[in-house]
């Protein structure tokens, strides 16, 4: 009862302040605003200049020029190259995150749509494009020997795997499968990722067609009386 009277009063406060406190408080928000917008700005721009030129040669400059801003914006906004590369495999995270616990929120609550609709996530052209592919890449090379990335992935990574884990545990059960579960999670993400793998490297008999083909394959060998063979259907996306 308190907490309400007491946000009555603030949202009376708000009402019967002075214009120029209000239109002072909206300029607060617009700058909060123009900041997070600059920001994606200069993250795109960061992804750009990782797919042209790769971790090494990607530089504050690149990315200035590509976001077509000065390079005061960006270390005023970054501060170093660092920090912007850890807020962009931050804001890729994310964005992949999102997307497939959006295909598996579309899936229903059939387990084995559920996991077919990860599947298919993973090539839908908004995630795995050369763009965004070859900036993945290049950030994979670099996780080994960079702390931050490999703990800044391991946690998302973890709960990713643990999702196909306890899909993988349903579709035994409901099929009398005979693998293990985990075994067969880890060989769906190794092959997840040997697809994205080859299209990052431009295998010329591998597009982003085949590699969806692959991937529905994989599942019919693996789940067959889940996804009959020839049943195998394609994403639109």
């Amino acid at each position: 009862m308190l907490e309400t009277i007491t946000r009555m009063k603030t949202a009376d406060a708000l009402d019967n302040a002075p214009e120029t406190t209000r239109k002072g408080d909206a300029e607060k928000r617009g700058r909060k605003a123009s900041k997070e917008v600059r920001q994606l700005q200069l993250i795109e721009a960061t992804i750009d200049s990782l797919a042209k030129r790769g971790y090494a040669e990607t530089t504050m400059a690149d990315v200035a020029d590509g976001a077509g801003l000065s390079r005061g914006i960006v270390n005023f906004h970054f501060e170093s190259k660092e920090k912007l590369l850890i807020a962009t495999l931050q804001h890729m995270y994310d964005e992949y995150s999102a997307h497939w616990r959006t295909a598996l929120q579309k899936a229903g609550d059939d387990p084995a749509r559920q996991l077919q609709y990860l599947v298919w996530a993973d090539f839908d052209r908004s995630i795995c494009n050369k763009r965004k592919l070859a900036a993945w890449l290049a950030f994979w090379g670099e996780a080994k020997s960079r702390p931050t990335y490999q703990a800044l992935s391991s946690s998302r990574d973890n709960y990713y795997q643990q999702v196909f884990i306890d899909l993988c545990a349903t579709l035994k059960g409901r099929g009398s499968y005979a693998y293990d579960p985990q075994v067969m999670a880890l060989a769906l993400s190794a092959m997840l990722e040997g697809l994205w793998l080859r299209l990052m490297m431009g295998t010329e008999d591998t597009t982003r067609e085949t590699a969806l083909q692959a991937a529905n394959e994989f599942l019919s060998v693996a789940f067959p009386k889940h996804y009959p063979l020839k049943g195998a259907a394609t994403t639109k996306s």
